[in-house]
């Protein structure tokens, strides 16, 4: 007997949220999730793997971002701190595209066509029509630290955004933060305090920018006097 698509699709879903479960549950019980979030501790293991450290890092940051309860910041740091804030931004990059690819993919997998019947056809027409509209708030989301990589990733995986549109979004939107992680682990290495404090706020500097940014493109497009 053939199984309905929908059953496939949730029996597909129960599979992956059991293996990424069981999978955080043994990096939990080994104390690797702990070590994860040391970033000091992850800069000297990424030096001591030698020519594979910066495989390590990328492998990590997909890992955290496909693992939500993973933090990335720690590896995006040590990847700063290990390789200086130029090949450790190449590093964390690539690893955090790999990561939102595959969440992407998850999603799209084994949720499109439940949310495809949840929401009904008209809206997801309406969505269809609005791919610059979905690429521009992907992009926007991966400027702001505060809101989650990880879910926009499998969230966007959920809309009809088309794949090439969330892969460049996604790209363009994290050079920025991913530049200044690993400037600021590389200045934390170095001990300079004057350009930590300048790092720090060049982050704070990018969400203001982007949410000033937002807000008066509201403003301009309600107009005067309405």
């Amino acid at each position: 007997m053939k199984l309905p698509q929908n059953t496939i699709q949730l029996l597909l879903l129960a599979g992956i949220i059991a293996a990424l479960a069981g999978a955080y549950a043994v990096l939990s019980y080994t104390g690797a999730t702990t070590f994860l979030e040391n970033d000091a501790a992850l800069k000297q293991w990424f030096q001591e793997l030698g020519a594979i450290g910066p495989l390590a890092i990328i492998g990590l940051m997909t890992l955290a971002i496909v693992m939500s309860p993973i933090p990335s910041a720690p590896i995006a740091l040590a990847a700063g701190a290990a390789y200086g804030h130029t090949a450790g931004t190449v590093y964390v990059i690539l690893g955090a595209e790999s990561g939102a690819i595959i969440a992407f993919v998850i999603a799209r997998l084994v949720g499109i066509v439940t949310v495809r019947k949840w929401i009904g056809p008209q809206v997801l027409q309406r969505l269809e029509g609005s791919q610059n509209a979905l690429m521009g708030i992907v992009f926007v989301s991966r400027l702001l630290p505060f809101v989650s990589f990880d879910m926009v990733s499998y969230a966007a995986g959920v809309t009809p955004l088309r794949f090439w549109r969330f892969a460049l979004a996604t790209l363009a939107g994290i050079i920025p933060a991913s530049f200044l992680l690993a400037h600021f682990g590389a200045e934390m290495a170095s001990g300079e305090s004057q350009r930590i404090g300048t790092t720090l706020l060049l982050l704070g500097g990018l969400s203001l920018v982007v949410v000033l940014a937002k807000r008066f493109s509201k403003r301009g497009k309600k107009g005067p006097g309405r």
